[in-house]
């Protein structure tokens, strides 16, 4: 008999019901035989069983109770497969050498990135994510509309977004559009990332304001970026003001 499922609102579960874009994510994350793959929010499994068929192994991170013996009847007989009951926000360091491939909760996207980039020494080698598609598009902003997650993302990574995703594929259906993204190039793309984002916090704090008024009390501004603002600065931008003398 199958298992009742009630879909848990408050952990933001949405799940996909298009297996070729799961299948184009899967592509996207270039997975081989030699992979290790860690999936978060695994759902029903639908994206599980195609990243089973193309790694050495696959880890699946759930978080909700109710789906865990849903998923491990459905991957009993799976050598490459490992069911995970629990919080990737708590567990995250308990991982290494792995790829990601997720269509992660929305409401966590923020932290898991910040977890995952900035971590070392079980830092993974790319991601593949399905986000919102607003929040796709702040990660890969340029100047003039830079922000304070795309500074953060791209400290430490590449991000490209791959395609846009309809809510309409989702079930049940969510108010937005999403898109799937593809992080890169992983590592600290910068000396010091955690001095140029302590510098940009300041600055974003008051983002309509000129540089000159929001953080010229802290740090020397050259000419060129007195009457800056900070969306008009680019990773590069930071990484020079950072060099230079701070005041006091």
């Amino acid at each position: 008999m199958k298992r009742k499922l009630l879909l848990n609102k408050r952990l933001g579960q949405h799940f996909l019901k298009n297996k070729k874009i799961l299948e184009e994510m899967a592509r996207t994350a270039e997975i081989t035989k030699n992979d290790i793959v860690l999936e978060v929010g695994p759902g029903l499994g639908s994206l599980t069983e195609i990243l089973a068929t193309r790694a050495k192994k696959v880890i699946a991170v759930e978080k909700d109770c109710d789906l865990i013996p849903i998923l491990r009847d459905k991957f009993l007989n799976y050598k490459n497969v490992e069911i995970i009951a629990g919080d990737i926000l708590q567990i995250f360091n308990q991982f290494k050498n792995y790829k990601i491939v997720a269509n992660i909760p929305y409401y966590i996207t923020s932290r898991f990135l910040r977890l995952f980039l900035s971590e070392t020494k079980f830092r993974t080698k790319l991601m593949v994510l399905m986000v919102q598609k607003e929040v796709a598009e702040r990660i890969c902003a340029k100047p003039p509309r830079m922000n304070l997650l795309a500074l953060s993302v791209q400290l430490y990574a590449t991000p490209k977004i791959i395609r846009r995703v309809s809510k309409g594929q989702f079930s049940p259906q969510p108010k937005i559009d999403s898109a799937i993204i593809k992080l890169s190039n992983i590592g600290c793309l910068t000396t010091k990332p955690e001095k140029i984002l302590q510098l940009a916090r300041l600055a974003f704090q008051q983002k309509r304001k000129m540089l000159r008024h929001s953080i010229g009390k802290k740090v020397l501004l050259p000419g060129e970026y007195q009457t800056k603002r900070p969306e008009e600065l680019s990773l590069q931008d930071w990484t020079s003001l950072c060099a230079t003398r701070q005041k006091g």
